[in-house]
């Protein structure tokens, strides 16, 4: 996908008053109308952005194997039930790739031609420019809507008599809720919060300008990763509760007490994954948990699937197991085809991007080679000016209550309400 390119490794030093930020490639992306990607891994410190020269993305089949460094972009009703024909996933290939540490920072441009020109001309002026610039407070106004509680927990309920009658086991059902700015809200800024509040989550921002769309997240769950080493990784990840008494102290996660309906659920999305191993008959996996994890303002039960890759002979799992996988009956249900089909029959917003996958691929990292890493795409929200729509899920069963699975919507809301609420 990409040919006659040329590498210009440009590191920012100490001479400077300043270093080249996040903000700078930012901007200068957005100024051009260039997608960009900018994101930090779970447990890690080092930020990644990448730029795009296509002011058009490519839909691409996800092909970990043959795709060159870049990040991915799936949306939810990207079911790849046929393997021969590609899926609607976006790339953005990494023409511009940028890392910032706290003790270095550094570029590259890996195409050539006038838009490279432009943008390190551009990017000049931005370091300028971004030098004296004061970030504006972000303060939303949220836009109620009166008949969204009615609504959520009347289908809530309609699923539950459904699985009651046997139609399918496990259906997830989302619902938004939409904020409005004075004006358009600083992405980075509420990047870096994010990455402050919740170290051990996956946090992206995508600027997608053919689409008037930046979407922001904070997501804890894995979907497919495959690291230098040929590791591939999984989780299962459902229940949930809030990881606070009622009085605010934290809980410890070992004391977690877990109903039978949230322990069915995440045992559901195990027997998910176990069930795409089967398929392609692979038994050499490790699995570990259930376990209690902290999420930010949640608690989960998660479960770890591993598989090495090179022992089992099987370069080309990652690929495989993403398009088995997604959508995952942590964002769907169970059978899949059947609640994937009553999602569309009863939701009336269009998830898009949420609770599809986003993720660098093919990106080294640490120099320790190239890794692809995949997530769900939850705990996000969509930016279109100075309008955002919050995105909120909860996994039913048979034994779910409406209003419990409406506070659980709310709950998972706070994960970006509470930072976005920060001055």
């Amino acid at each position: 996908m990409q040919s006659d390119s040329v590498r210009i490794e440009v590191s920012s030093t100490q001479s400077t008053e300043r270093r080249l930020n996040p903000v700078d490639f930012w901007e200068t992306s957005r100024a051009l109308g260039l997608p960009a990607a900018l994101w930090r891994l779970p447990n890690q410190q080092e930020k990644q952005l990448i730029v795009s020269f296509d002011e058009i993305l490519p839909q691409v089949s996800a092909d970990l194997e043959e795709l060159p460094a870049g990040f991915l972009v799936g949306p939810f009703d990207n079911l790849n039930t046929d393997t021969a024909t590609p899926s609607r996933t976006l790339f953005l290939r990494a023409d511009v790739q940028a890392r910032f540490s706290d003790d270095n920072q550094s570029f590259s441009v890996n195409n050539n031609g006038e838009i490279a020109d432009r943008f390190q001309k551009l990017l000049t002026e931005q370091f300028d420019t971004n030098s004296t610039t004061q970030l504006a407070p972000m303060v939303p106004t949220a836009l109620v809507d009166p008949e969204a509680e009615k609504h959520y927990t009347t289908n809530v309920a309609k699923a539950v008599e459904a699985m009651q009658r046997g139609e399918f086991r496990k259906v997830v059902l989302s619902r938004t809720k939409r904020l409005l700015f004075a004006d358009a809200p600083n992405a980075v800024q509420l990047f870096d919060k994010l990455c402050q509040k919740y170290p051990t989550a996956f946090i992206s921002a995508v600027s997608i300008p053919e689409k008037g769309q930046i979407w922001i997240s904070a997501t804890p769950e894995r979907l497919v990763s495959v690291d230098a080493n040929g590791i591939f990784r999984t989780n299962s990840l459902a229940g949930t509760q809030s990881a606070f008494e009622p009085d605010g102290t934290p809980k410890r996660p070992p004391e977690a007490m877990w109903s039978q309906k949230e322990i069915e659920e995440q045992a559901l999305v195990s027997r998910y994954i176990i069930e795409c191993f089967k398929k392609i008959r692979l038994r050499e996996y490790q699995e570990e948990g259930p376990k209690t994890i902290i999420a930010g303002n949640l608690m989960h039960l998660a479960t770890s699937f591993t598989v090495d890759t090179q022992a089992v002979r099987y370069p080309q799992l990652g690929t495989v197991m993403l398009r088995l996988l997604h959508p995952t009956s942590a964002v769907c249900g169970t059978p899949r085809d059947i609640a994937f089909d009553f999602i569309n029959q009863h939701e009336t917003h269009d998830r898009e991007l949420y609770s599809g996958f986003v993720g660098p691929v093919n990106i080294n990292t640490n120099n320790e080679g190239p890794a692809s890493d995949l997530f769900v795409h939850i705990r996000c929200m969509k930016l279109e000016g100075n309008v955002a729509t919050l995105y909120a899920g909860a996994g039913l069963t048979e034994h779910s209550v409406p209003q419990l699975e409406w506070q659980e919507t709310e709950m998972k809301c706070q994960t970006l309400l509470s930072v976005i609420s920060q001055q």
